[in-house]
C-alpha cells in the first residue's frame, strides 16, 4: 500500500511518450535529489543512530539508480543537463512543520510520498510505455522505490510512534493529492 490519496490522471503515460527523453532526464535528477535529501537526514539528525544505516543505504541505492538513468540518457543520446525542478517536492516541503519532533515527523513523510508517488507512476509507465526496453526498467525499479517508501514510514513509525504517525500520514498524503491535481503541465515525474 503506498498511503496516496489519488492517482494519476489517465493520459499521463501519452504526454509523457511525446517528451520522454525529457521525463528521463528529470527521473535522473529525481534519484539524485533523493540520495542527497537522505544523505541530509544523516547529517541533520547525527544523534539518532538508528536513523544512520537505514538512510545511508537507501542514499546509496538512489545514486545507483541516478547512475542508471545516466546510462539510459547516454545510450538514448541525451546530454545530462541542469533541469528546473517542477515546484512538487518545495511545495511539499512547506507542509513540514517547524519545531521538532514534528519536523522529523514530517520529513520522513513527505519522503515517503514523494516515493510513493514514483513508484505509482513507475508502474503506469512499467504498464503503458510503448518502448519495451523502458517498460522493463521501470518494472525492475518498483520494487526498490516501494521499499524506500515503506521504509521511511516505518523510520517514522519508530521515532515518532505508530499513532502519530497513522494520524498525520493520511493528512500529508491529501495535500500531495491537491499539489499533484495543481501540478503545472510539465513533463515530469512528479508534475
Amino acid at each position: 500500500m503506498l498511503n496516496l490519496a489519488s492517482q494519476t490522471r489517465q493520459g499521463w503515460v501519452q504526454r509523457v511518450e511525446q517528451r520522454l527523453d525529457h521525463l528521463l532526464l528529470d527521473h535522473a535528477h529525481c534519484e539524485k535529489k533523493a540520495a542527497s535529501m537522505a544523505i541530509n537526514l544523516i547529517f541533520r539528525y547525527q544523534t539518532k543512530p538508528e536513523m544512520v544505516r537505514p538512510l545511508s543505504e537507501l542514499a546509496r541505492e538512489e545514486l545507483q539508480h541516478f547512475e542508471l538513468m545516466l546510462d539510459v540518457l547516454e545510450a538514448r543520446g541525451v546530454a545530462f543537463e541542469v533541469l528546473d525542478p517542477s515546484p512538487y517536492g518545495g511545495e511539499l516541503m512547506k507542509l513540514v512543520r517547524k519545531g521538532e519532533p514534528d519536523r522529523l515527523m514530517d520529513t520522513l513523510l513527505v519522503c515517503a510520498l514523494i516515493e510513493a508517488r514514483s513508484c505509482e507512476r513507475m508502474k503506469r509507465l512499467s504498464e503503458e510505455l510503448s518502448d519495451p526496453e523502458l517498460r522493463a526498467l521501470y518494472k525492475d525499479l518498483l520494487a526498490s522505490e516501494a521499499r524506500h517508501h515503506h521504509g521511511y514510514v516505518d523510520l517514522c513509525m519508530r521515532l515518532c510512534g505508530r499513532e502519530a504517525t497513522r494520524a498525520r500520514l493520511p493528512e500529508l498524503a491529501a495535500q500531495e493529492a491537491e499539489i499533484i491535481r495543481n501540478a503545472p503541465d510539465m513533463v515530469r515525474m512528479h508534475a
